[in-house]
């Protein structure tokens, strides 16, 4: 009986001091984003190290007192629970397991789901969500342009300066691709690829070898992140010459509103706005291995270790009835779900950008409003509460 009831007590400390940490980003968050916004996006990354700093002392106690009783589940699991940036996992709750006696003395091991709330995006915590518009789009941020005349055909929030997560992407595939190396040549992963930001997973193992095609590949079609940390490791110069050529590709296309720290988006420093990333997708269109690989339902590589088989990330690309030229997702919390794409609307080329949409499908459920009204559009509709000027996180 006291074995159970010290489990008990054992088990409500854990989830107290997991939700006291909680409640202490989401204060520390708000505060920093309501005193100085235009350096919230600096501070995140350092109040999410101090945070884990303060997880890791909250728990030493706990785990010294679990070794005169049942042995608990290990902490250092469950704080990487985070899977791969844009894979299926659900982004609100999480598994977790629990032990209590039966009535022989024996552990029994019970699975429950336990909900999280969900983490607020920068786009949230600026108001960029109270922005109301005729389609009732749960993404933040929507903006589409006829490609070939650069028209204005829906405009929410363009101006907006906001984390971009994987559609970072498509900039790491231009430069890789500008930097005319040998796609046939070999790249290993390392632990210098690891996410040491995000601590996200990854199916692609240290020690993983593929050749520089494969890792754009599936960097693209299946937003793997080892593969585009990879590849801007194996760049002239290394990693800091690659972040630097992607900074200045963006600079030459003209976008003004954007800058990259690195080569996956596992960061929420790499920002830019609707209106940039329109420039970024039509000129990534112009490389057709972009287009190739970008669209791509699933595909298979050999790691030297074993077969893996990825798939696209982009449900629509598998939907017969639209007809994608390129496309990339994204997602990390402090950008919400993003989605950009070339397509073919009504027989008109156009490009989409949704930007921290809230909710796992929503920027799919987006694309089909803004599909479903280019097919009977009229006028232009101009959405944005910030014409003539920006919000800068």
């Amino acid at each position: 009986m006291k074995t159970e009831i010290f489990s008990s007590l054992k088990v409500m400390h854990g989830v107290a001091v997991r939700s006291a940490l909680s409640i202490a980003v989401s204060i520390t968050v708000a505060t920093s984003f309501a005193a100085a916004p235009a350096e919230a996006l600096a501070k995140t990354a350092t109040t999410t190290k101090s945070v884990k700093k303060s997880t890791a002392k909250a728990v030493k106690p706990t785990a010294r007192v679990a070794k005169t009783s049942l042995k608990a589940p290990k902490l250092a699991k469950a704080a990487k629970v985070a899977a791969d940036d844009d894979d299926d996992a659900p982004r609100a709750s999480k598994r977790r397991t629990r032990y209590h006696m039966d009535s022989h003395s024996r552990r029994v091991t019970v699975h429950a789901v336990a909900y999280q709330p969900r983490a607020t995006s920068l786009g949230q915590a600026f108001g960029l969500h109270d922005m109301p518009d005729s389609l009732a789009l749960r993404s933040s941020v929507a903006y589409v342009v006829d490609q070939n005349t650069s028209e204005t055909l829906f405009d929410k929030n363009s101006r907006a300066v906001v984390p971009i997560a994987s559609i970072t992407k498509l900039m790491t595939a231009m430069v890789t691709l500008d930097s005319h190396l040998p796609l046939t040549d070999e790249i290993a992963v390392t632990d210098e690829d690891r996410d040491y930001e995000k601590f996200t997973g990854s199916r692609l193992a240290v020690g993983s070898v593929l050749n520089r095609e494969d890792m754009l590949h599936i960097a693209l079609m299946a937003s793997e992140n080892r593969a585009a940390a990879a590849l801007s490791r194996y760049y002239p110069g290394g990693r800091p010459a690659f972040i630097a050529a992607m900074n200045a590709k963006a600079k030459s296309l003209g976008m003004t509103d954007t800058h990259f720290e690195n080569s996956t988006g596992l960061t929420s420093l790499n920002v830019s706005s609707a209106l940039s990333l329109v420039k970024m997708v039509n000129a990534a269109y112009q490389y057709p291995l972009i287009r190739k690989f970008s669209t791509d339902r699933s595909y298979e590589v050999n790691t030297g270790k074993r077969n893996l088989a990825y798939n696209s990330t982009n449900a629509l690309v598998r939907n017969q009835s639209w007809n994608i030229g390129l496309q990339k997702t994204g997602f990390i919390n402090e950008a919400g779900e993003c989605l950009v794409m070339q397509a073919i609307v009504n027989g008109r080329p156009v490009i989409m950008v949704l930007l921290d949409s809230y909710g796992k499908y929503s920027r799919f459920a987006d694309a089909g409003r803004l599909r479903s009204y280019l097919d009977t559009l009229g006028e232009p509709h101009i959405m944005s509460a910030d014409m003539g000027g920006s919000a800068n996180p």
